[in-house]
């Protein structure tokens, strides 16, 4: 397929900005893709989908605030600093992005705030990326806390606005547990704590992956080939005790749920010779466009994504590309709210 084939009008003013008022509240439209029927709910209604015995598998990566702003020696020059992965522990070794890129040169020092921290440019890696090395005296535990209270929660570019306390929360799954993630795994920001005890209450079993999102899964497309783009390589860990409750709702003909399409990636990734999930931890780089055979999950959780998006692509090679397409329509024509804090899509 190519990339011209994902793009269709949105007014600006569809995108989300601010979470919608409470979690379980968010708009959900459900398409069938057995019929191509269209329904129109609220998030809270998921359960009615759901019965005992099926799955759903949610990505409980943690957000962290990898957005700091520091000063550059002698000048002064506020830069703004995107921590994208930690390269070593012990020397404080970190991949990142910095703008404006211009003023930034291998040698230069930032200071941040008042803190006691301070990194030093060791190498340029593409236009706005940096690896850089945090200077810091202190435990680890210190090191990891001055960043937390340094950085602001890192809200995608398209939300024009500064990073509020709320979103120190919002912008985080309920289920969050381990940091790593630069980006939200949006589809799981509907859940709420009472509908997570409803679905356990019902017998529907939810079990964990995770996949540290990364920029790349924002990173826009910019070949008409789809198959010449290239994704980011993210790390993810499939449990055994997950791939284990999967496989036995797989056998039972029951609902296997893929929370969002950072957890269809690493569920796509561990996929056994005989089409069962199987424990894994590694890599990804997998990119999922139509055609494409899904192996583990038969219904997908997903977000209303930007047009041109890798996350549009797998959204259309799952609910398939006409249906998808159609659906997006029916979304614009609706006032669904789009991306990040926007409303969600059940494909069943």
């Amino acid at each position: 397929m190519k990339l011209s084939e994902f793009k269709f009008d949105l007014p600006e003013s569809y995108l989300a900005t601010h979470p919608s008022e409470n979690r379980d509240e968010s708009r959900m439209m459900v398409v069938h893709r057995d019929s191509g029927k269209i329904e129109h709910r609220v998030f809270k209604d998921i359960l009615e989908y759901f019965d005992e015995g099926d799955v759903m598998v949610v990505n409980d990566t943690k957000v962290f605030p990898a957005r700091l702003y520091g000063n550059k020696e002698k000048t002064g020059a506020k830069i703004e600093v995107f921590l994208l992965r930690e390269l070593n522990k012990e020397i404080h070794l970190w991949d990142v992005l910095v703008d404006p890129a211009r003023k930034i040169r291998v040698g230069n020092k930032l200071y941040f705030g008042d803190s006691d921290l301070v990194a030093e440019v060791i190498d340029n890696t593409t236009s706005r990326g940096r690896t850089i090395k945090f200077l810091f005296d202190g435990p680890d535990e210190e090191f990891y806390k001055t960043i937390n209270d340094l950085g602001e929660t890192p809200l995608p570019k398209y939300i024009k606005r500064e990073a509020e306390p709320e979103d120190r929360e919002r912008y985080q799954t309920v289920y969050a547990k381990n940091v790593g993630a630069v980006a939200a795994p949006t589809a799981g920001l509907h859940f709420t704590k009472e509908v997570m005890k409803r679905l356990e209450i019902k017998g529907v079993d939810v079990e964990p992956v995770t996949l540290h999102v990364g920029l790349g899964t924002f990173r826009p497309v910019d070949v008409e080939d789809l198959t010449k783009h290239k994704m980011d390589s993210e790390n993810f860990m499939v449990p055994a005790a997950t791939a284990e409750r999967v496989n036995k709702a797989l056998d039972s003909k029951k609902r296997v749920c893929a929370i969002g399409t950072t957890t269809m990636r690493a569920l796509e990734s561990s996929v056994s010779a005989n089409s069962r999930l199987k424990a894994n931890e590694g890599w990804t780089d997998r990119f999922i466009f139509p055609p494409y055979d899904f192996k583990i999950a038969n219904c997908l959780l997903t977000n209303f994504h930007m047009p041109e998006s890798t996350l549009l692509m797998m959204a259309a090679a799952f609910g398939g590309y006409e249906l998808v397409m159609k659906a997006y329509e029916e979304a614009v024509k609706e006032n669904y709210r789009f991306f990040s804090y926007g409303d969600v899509m059940l494909i069943l």
